[in-house]
């Protein structure tokens, strides 16, 4: 067992060494306030605190892990055996910045609950105002590569001592926002769709339109036998959120009245994991929240213990705050729309860490790194590149035994509505996902945009399109 000596303990400092030392390490710990009892420990040990006692492995504390509330901090970024670091610490350190303090910023979204924090038209924290994104580690597991490095320095003092890392694995999710281009809409919304193509003069929609109402082709939204197929070939295990949410602006799938509809949630609960996509409302009202979380419950038959917030809407703390009263155990929105990569610069799950109440929550939080839209829309990159710069995080998860994650929706592959070739983009990500072997060398991401002439005029963001798209659709 490992102890650590301190001059003082609190939530923070006993969620981050949970974090690095139990759950990432299997390494159980105990800490003391004893520097007599630490000095007289024969086994393995380490001293956090201001000050060296001897020849310990020793940690210098910065002031952040044993702070209360929220504040300004004194960012200074240096290097470290060539990995970007913060929380500098003192000469006689065994690691020349503090890997604590530092990571329990950067797990908890420290910078996400400062007054000042920016936030785009939806209310997101976008990514572009991120430290990772600033210091160009958004693509890097930062935290996991700091625990590597503090691994090997424990090595060093602690020969015999072997961490228990659980091994890579690949996880898909998809969000069914959208469960049918033209299927189960009803009178009003086909007409709707009808007329729109025709005020186009988009023949080639309505006659794919009118084929799959009446029966002589399949909905192309419907790709679940295809995502099925795949999954039982690389023996996956998927988690599907479904948009349950009333009609609205931004929330526009089929009505859960219709009996398809469940029929579609029951057949893929029957093989894989069901969350619930809180709508856009939702995040308003938690009232709503636990009619949506209800609705799916009842179709299901089960407990729905998933989440992942429909247009990534996350709004610490509040968002994991009425998930958590929704008895919600595992959250998969953290991630950004806008760039793909480790929004908390870690590819393991983790607990939400409330630091408005200063508590270590059961809410388990597992990052997701790539969205198909935000390669295509977002970031603009074509096919090759969305899988080559795909790729790079997978290479990246892989180096630190870590979880990948990926996002994508069922609509996106379709091969249809600007998604052509992207089916392929996806079942090639997934096979080089499953084992995390990659053939690209150590270069950094370099991406290119979009050659397609339509794109160039595409000025909208991807969840504007998104929510208009009912209008083309019906």
């Amino acid at each position: 067992m490992l102890l650590i000596y301190t001059h003082k303990i609190t939530n923070r400092l006993r969620y981050i060494f949970e974090f690095i030392f139990k759950e990432q390490l299997g390494t159980e710990f105990a800490i003391t306030l004893e520097r007599e009892v630490f000095e007289e420990h024969d086994g393995m040990k380490l001293n956090y605190s201001y000050r060296r006692f001897g020849d310990e492995l020793f940690f210098y504390a910065t002031t952040i892990l044993f702070e209360r509330g929220i504040k300004e901090q004194n960012i200074r970024i240096g290097r470290f055996e060539g990995v970007p670091t913060f929380f500098l610490s003192s000469s006689n350190s065994d690691m020349p910045f503090d890997v604590f303090a530092a990571s329990f910023y950067l797990l908890t979204r420290y910078e996400e609950y400062l007054p000042k924090r920016p936030k785009d038209k939806f209310g997101r924290y976008p990514a572009k105002a991120s430290l990772a994104y600033q210091q160009h580690f958004l693509q890097q597991p930062l935290v996991d590569i700091w625990i590597q490095k503090l691994c090997a320095i424990l090595k060093i003092y602690n020969p015999e001592w072997q961490p228990q890392k659980m091994p890579y694995k690949y996880l898909p999710t998809f969000d069914i926002d959208i469960a049918y281009a033209y299927y189960c809409k009803g009178v009003l919304r086909n007409l709707g769709g009808y007329l729109f193509a025709l005020k186009n003069l988009n023949f080639k929609e309505i006659a794919r339109r009118t084929k799959v109402l009446s029966g002589f082709q399949k909905d192309p939204y419907d790709t679940f036998d295809w995502i099925n197929e795949l999954r039982k070939k690389h023996q996956l295990e998927p988690v599907f959120f479904f948009l349950v949410g009333d009609y609205g602006a931004y929330d526009k799938n089929i009505s859960l009245d219709n009996l398809t509809f469940q029929d579609l949630i029951q057949s893929i609960g029957d093989y894989s994991q069901v969350g619930i996509h809180p709508s856009f409302e939702s995040n308003k009202q938690v009232r709503i929240l636990s009619r949506e979380i209800d609705r799916l419950s009842e179709v299901l038959k089960k407990e729905i213990t998933r989440s992942r917030q429909h247009y990534l809407k996350l709004d610490l703390p509040q968002t994991y705050q009425n998930l958590i009263e929704m008895d919600v155990q595992k959250d998969y929105t953290m991630g950004y729309a806008s760039q793909i990569g480790f929004r908390a610069s870690t590819a393991a799950s983790f607990y939400f860490y409330d630091l408005t109440l200063e508590i270590k929550t059961n809410l388990k939080l597992y990052p997701f790194m790539a969205m198909d839209v935000t390669l295509r829309h977002y970031m603009k990159l074509n096919e090759r590149a969305s899988i080559e710069a795909v790729k790079m995080l997978i290479k990246s998860t892989k180096a630190v035994d870590g979880l990948f994650v990926t996002l994508w929706h069922n609509h996106t592959l379709s091969d249809t509505h600007g998604w052509e070739g992207w089916r392929e983009v996806y079942q090639e990500i997934v096979e080089i996902a499953v084992t995390g072997e990659t053939d690209i060398a150590d270069n950094p991401f370099q991406f290119q945009p979009l050659e397609k002439e339509e794109d160039k005029t595409q000025k909208k963001d991807t969840d504007e399109e998104l929510g208009t798209q009912e209008i083309i659709l019906g």
